[in-house]
């Protein structure tokens, strides 16, 4: 941009927060910008435990707004991407001598009565000696509890909610870095400076810091202001090993040290274990599962498979860090998960909002609030809409995920079974515009490892801000679990090879 742009708002980071803020105001008709240092969900929307839930352990620190905004949430945010969302049902064995059974049942009554569950099944008690969920598990674990609750794929609903504001007008800028912003008069001038070293002025009518991890530093650093709140930086890390149970439903286990751990199936051939909760003092960008981390979730699952978990099972593990309020709990895992958003008003009255907390269940409603606040400064537009415009590709029924992949291979009938299921949960409906006009297999170009194809990729290049190998392979598909060394090499040579003709076009 060569000249000086001017928008409605400016959001800093690309994670949940900001893009869920930069879909609802785009899609409301203001002009909005939007920048991210590095990529898309680099950072806290990736590394969450992947759950679209109430957060049934809130309900011990009383956090029933919380929660109950939540529950509300899980069944609309089902409904508008149900190709990334889906619900799974959760198992809670008994322990003895930890939470008493009388406890744990009055909890998931409220859980289920607290608002919002019309398609979700209710509670229930298990026999674990007859159901299959008993088999994995030490047989002192003779009953459970099951609720409901739903999976997300995190860093896709983050990239998909930055689709959308691209497609309703925003502008949507990766790998760029905020330097300043300054209040000029009755706006803001940002600038930022692009991976390659360009320094562009844009004006901004509003200000959101959705920074995440960073929001306090953006202040400081970036804006020069102080809104009187900090976060609260608390690590939580997780593990992947090779699947440990054949069944489709997930586990909830208590621990001894009050914590709660869970496993749940994971791309297919995996399971999912986490996580851990500790507060953290580094830098946000350089956080990785510790050898302690890993081997408390590993001692943690053991406690109740019969097959002990050990750190050599041990195929991936990747860390987070979550931008709690400093609210001065105890413990770490006591730290609140709501969200606070602070407004200052600037010379002029160009508003600056900082963004403080949250959980991935409930991005659309701060998104929601966020517009509340910053409306009187730069006016009204639009309605409330993200509560039933369905996501890119969610654009089918909740009970229609079966129907979709069939209608897939039938479309394209050399795809496999597990191919078609996994570009259906990826990309929904868009799937087939990720395929194309292909009629084999060859026609998708070359195959960089597992079912990977070049069209896929070329597809997350164009249309999902996708640049380095860890875009593709770690946050827009998951396929780095099956990818050897040399077929991770072969594809981040194509990815250069992409970028060098990018930036030769650009020179031209």
């Amino acid at each position: 941009m060569s000249d000086v742009e001017r928008f409605d708002i400016f959001v800093i980071g690309g994670g949940i927060n900001g893009c869920g803020i930069a879909r609802d105001a785009a899609g409301r008709g203001y002009s909005v910008c939007l920048a991210e240092m590095n990529d898309l969900a680099s950072g806290t929307s990736s590394g969450a435990t992947k759950l679209i839930h109430g957060g049934l352990r809130y309900l011990e620190y009383y956090e029933f707004r919380l929660v109950r905004e939540a529950l509300f949430e899980r069944e609309r945010l089902w409904s508008i991407a149900p190709h990334i969302i889906w619900p799974l049902r959760f198992v809670l064995p008994i322990h003895s001598g930890l939470r008493p059974a009388w406890l744990l049942r009055l909890g998931l009554f409220i859980y289920d009565h607290l608002g919002g569950r019309k398609l979700l099944p209710p509670a229930r008690t298990l026999d674990m000696s007859r159901d299959e969920v008993g088999r994995p598990l030490k047989p002192l674990y003779t009953r459970a509890f099951e609720y409901s609750d739903a999976w997300v794929n995190d860093a896709r609903l983050v990239v998909l909610n930055a689709r959308d504001a691209a497609d309703n007008g925003a502008q949507i800028m990766v790998r760029t870095r905020v330097v300043s912003a300054r209040h000029k008069g009755d706006y803001w001038e940002v600038k930022v400076e692009a991976a390659f070293g360009e320094v562009q002025t844009i004006e901004a009518r509003a200000l959101i810091n959705a920074a995440g991890p960073w929001v306090d530093n953006i202040l400081a650093d970036v804006v020069g202001e102080d809104d009187g709140k900090s976060v609260r930086l608390v690590q939580g890390s997780h593990i992947v090993v090779r699947k440990l149970f054949d069944h489709d439903r997930c586990y909830i286990f208590q621990n001894a040290d009050g914590r709660i751990i869970f496993a749940i199936p994971y791309e297919e051939d995996f399971t999912l274990i986490g996580t851990t909760d500790r507060d953290y003092d580094g830098d946000p960008g350089e956080v990785k599962a510790s050898e302690e981390e890993i081997s408390y979730l590993c001692d943690a699952a053991s406690e109740y498979f019969i097959n002990p978990i050990v750190p050599d099972d041990v195929v991936w593990s990747y860390s987070a860090v979550r931008p709690l309020m400093g609210d001065g709990g105890s413990k770490a895992q006591e730290a609140t998960r709501d969200y606070v958003l602070t407004l200052l008003q600037g010379n002029g009255g160009a508003p600056l909002l900082n963004i403080h907390g949250g959980k991935l269940t409930t991005y659309r409603k701060l998104a929601e609030a966020a517009l509340d606040k910053i409306s009187g400064f730069i006016g009204n537009k639009g309605e409330e809409w993200t509560a039933t415009k369905p996501l890119p590709g969610g654009d089918f029924s909740v009970t229609g995920f079966a129907d979709l992949v069939a209608k897939l291979r039938a479309r394209y009938t050399f795809l496999g079974a597990r191919h078609a299921r996994r570009l259906t949960r990826l990309y929904g409906t868009r799937a087939f515009e990720v395929l194309g006009e292909a009629a084999a297999l060859e026609d998708l170009g070359t195959l960089f490892g597992d079912d990977l194809y070049q069209a896929e990729v070329d597809y997350l290049v164009a249309t999902e801000w996708a640049v380095s190998v860890e875009d593709v392979l770690w946050r827009r598909t998951k396929r780095g679990l099956w990818l050897s060394g040399d077929e991770t090499k072969r594809l981040e040579a194509y990815l250069k090879e992409i970028q060098a003709n990018s930036q030769t076009r650009a020179a031209e």
